[in-house]
């Protein structure tokens, strides 16, 4: 039974940072006490450095008690420095991206893996090609009008014209903020780059939280130590973890428990691509080591992960024997979720995908928040989840306390 955790979290490509996130689990936690009706406290987050931030959850049952310590690895410097960008730098990397993905047919590659996944995935590229042809055509119409009707010699048209689509492109920018055009088309091409393992801005974060987690490894103040990656954040998680491994090649056989989670996971679509050596290394690394658990956790429900998926063999890894990780845990939202609360979120595609890091409002076999700040391990909630949720009562007490308890007597 964990009296005391240690968790890492590795955001997804958010400019919210260590603030925004801080603010969403303290609202989401509130629906964990409510639904689980656990005694709970959150601290005030603390900023450690550029690169941390923590917070620590006391949370309490009648028969268990967790102290966690929740650490976010910040990125928003860079992320946020990344997408305040001039568009005109902005706008041509991307389209380099998506030609490039196109040309080396990852794409085709991304739809024949999880064609939901591949359909969210062009639905941005979309937009920004939208985007793009509609100012242009708009600013052609302007010229050509002021030249025919308007009298307007040909080079004050043209003038005219280019303005006119400035004006309009700048007009449909909130358009694009509003269904995440530049946040992911920004993104993806610089996630890219660091899975074939070009020199990237995300390079400081793995090696910074590598350190840290084989520092926590060490000090052996915790009983489980968990690294939480989300969305984007799971194509850095395994590079942290293969890291921490190099740093320390007995992590996981000394002190607490190390486990990774890897939830709505984006990582599959860029080890899929031919040149993404970096990330296939650390993904074959963890994939054969024995003392460090991972979990990727997929939903049907989440049209942004790879659903019933392998993310080894499915990526073309093949480890034969040796493989021992991932344990992949299909969870269900629809359980986690009240009818009402479901058919309102069932189409608000972002919404759904935070669902893995967000409260329950119902009790359910995977719930975030008790799989941070709960007594059970995460190897008992991924190996075995509808047995581990079986063993709270309706008032929350712990049937696996009494088994910890006769085992250490």
């Amino acid at each position: 039974m964990i009296r005391r955790r240690h968790v890492f979290y590795v955001e997804g490509y958010d400019p919210q940072g260590a603030a925004g996130y801080y603010r969403m689990f303290r609202r989401e936690w509130k629906r964990f006490v409510d639904t689980w009706r656990v005694t709970s406290t959150v601290g005030e987050p603390v900023i450690d450095s550029d690169d941390f931030a923590h917070w620590n959850v006391d949370t309490a049952g009648p028969n268990w008690q967790v102290e966690t310590r929740y650490e976010f690895l910040r990125m928003e410097a860079f992320i946020g420095g990344n997408m305040a960008q001039p568009l005109v730098r902005q706008v041509p990397r991307a389209l380099r991206w998506m030609a490039g993905d196109l040309a080396c047919g990852v794409l085709l590659r991304i739809f024949r893996a999880a064609w939901r996944f591949g359909l969210h995935l062009i639905f941005p590229q979309l937009l920004l090609l939208a985007w793009i042809l509609t100012s242009v055509g708009g600013g052609t119409m302007v010229g050509i009008a002021a030249a025919r009707w308007a009298g307007v010699p040909p080079f004050a048209a043209v003038i005219l014209g280019v303005a006119a689509g400035v004006a309009i492109f700048a007009a449909l920018r909130p358009l694009a903020d509003r269904w995440f055009v530049v946040q992911v088309t920004n993104g993806w091409p610089y996630l890219r780059e660091f899975a074939r393992g070009a020199p990237s801005g995300f390079d400081r974060s793995v090696e910074a939280l590598a350190q840290r987690l084989v520092e926590a490894a060490r000090g052996g103040i915790a009983d489980e130590l968990l690294v939480v990656s989300h969305s984007a954040g799971c194509v850095i998680s395994p590079a942290i973890v293969a890291r921490a491994l190099e740093l320390d090649p007995a992590l996981g056989q000394h002190g607490p428990k190390v486990a990774l989670m890897t939830v709505g996971s984006l990582m599959p679509a860029f080890a899929l691509h031919p040149a993404a050596q970096r990330l296939r290394a650390a993904i074959r690394r963890i994939a054969i080591e024995p003392t460090v658990l991972w979990v990727d956790c997929q939903a049907r429900k989440d049209v942004m992960n790879f659903w019933d998926f392998d993310p080894v063999a499915g990526v073309g890894i093949e480890v034969g024997t040796e493989r021992r990780n991932p344990t992949v845990w299909i969870v269900r939202f629809r359980d986690m979720l009240s009818d009402t609360v479901y058919q309102r979120l069932r189409f608000s595609y972002f919404r759904m995908h935070y669902q893995f890091v967000m409260g329950n409002d119902q009790r359910g076999s995977y719930d975030y928040f008790m799989l941070v700040c709960g007594p059970a391990t995460a190897a008992s909630w991924a190996t075995r989840p509808d047995e581990t949720f079986h063993q709270f009562s309706a008032d929350a007490a712990y049937a696996g306390a009494a088994v910890t308890v006769a085992a250490a007597g």
